[in-house]
């Protein structure tokens, strides 16, 4: 399916059976592409046309045709088309936990309390890219499922070689507490309507020394990081068919024309066009 906004477009597909979103897109150049985001799942993909910039990892990364990218959860990127011939690039969504049971089947034993780690964002390797080619395309055509996974699978495999396995608490036990409690505070506040200074209050501290945690151990301010853990639940629910409207009420933007701006710059989306594209349902 489809949605475009003027010369920029987005083609979405979403397999059933591992729940894996399927995104083409062409932005036009010399345009802002996306805010700073994240998603919840690895994101892999290549440029097909066109120099795409984007920043992650305090890095300016710029992925020019052939080159792969990849993304972790939780990494905070934009995008941008530097140059005036824009850029089309093809990616695949995986979910987490789609790809850890899938990791079973190459690593006989995986490592407890550890979790993948993406070696570098970006990637020359052209049989990674063909690999991310192949399956994109056996997904998007609906090649027969025996098709779909042995794609899938040597996808993963050549993946493996720019992953490795990093134990889940180091990286935790060297964020400030201030900022633990904070990003805690936050999920655990999802759906209520909060203030900085409910939160500082919360944490016994003010809200300057929490922002200033905050920001040096997650790149964004409390709130930012809010709005894209609420634009993460959106579109989950979004994706489960509930209306757009309900969504911003559940997570406390003050309309659907709220929530809405904020998708748009997340995600070149509306709400409405996600749900429909991954439901098929209308508004």
């Amino acid at each position: 399916m489809a949605h475009s906004t003027q010369s920029n477009w987005v083609h979405f597909d979403r397999d059933t059976d591992s729940g894996i979103e399927l995104v083409r897109t062409h932005f036009t150049g010399h345009s802002h592409a996306y805010d700073p985001h994240w998603h919840d799942d690895y994101l892999v993909g290549y440029n097909e046309q066109g120099l795409q910039q984007f920043h992650c990892r305090d890095q300016v990364q710029r992925v020019t045709p052939g080159n792969s990218f990849l993304i972790e959860p939780g990494e905070i990127h934009d995008g941008e088309a530097p140059q005036q011939e824009g850029f089309t690039y093809r990616a695949l969504y995986l979910p987490a936990d789609w790809l850890h049971r899938q990791l079973s089947g190459i690593f006989e034993d995986l490592p407890d309390q550890y979790e993948l780690h993406v070696e570098s964002t970006l990637s020359d390797d052209r049989r990674l890219m063909g690999s991310i080619a192949s399956a994109f395309i056996a997904l998007q055509a609906q090649e027969p499922r025996i098709v779909r996974s042995a794609c899938l699978d040597q996808m993963i495999e050549r993946m493996t070689t720019h992953l490795s396995w990093r134990r889940k608490q180091a990286h935790e036990l060297l964020l400030p507490r201030l900022a633990r409690e904070g990003r805690d505070y936050l999920h655990a506040h999802l759906f209520q309507d909060i203030g900085l200074e409910d939160m500082a209050a919360a944490l016994g501290s003010d809200r300057f020394r929490v922002t200033r945690a905050f920001k040096a151990a997650f790149g964004v301010a409390p709130h930012s990081y809010l709005i894209q853990l609420r634009l993460v639940q959106a579109r989950q629910l979004l994706a489960l068919g509930r209306r757009p409207a309900d969504v911003a009420s559940a997570l406390c933007f003050s309309d659907q024309s709220h929530l809405g701006r904020w998708f748009r710059r997340a995600y070149n989306l509306t709400p409405a066009a996600y749900r429909n594209l991954c439901t098929s349902v209308p508004d």
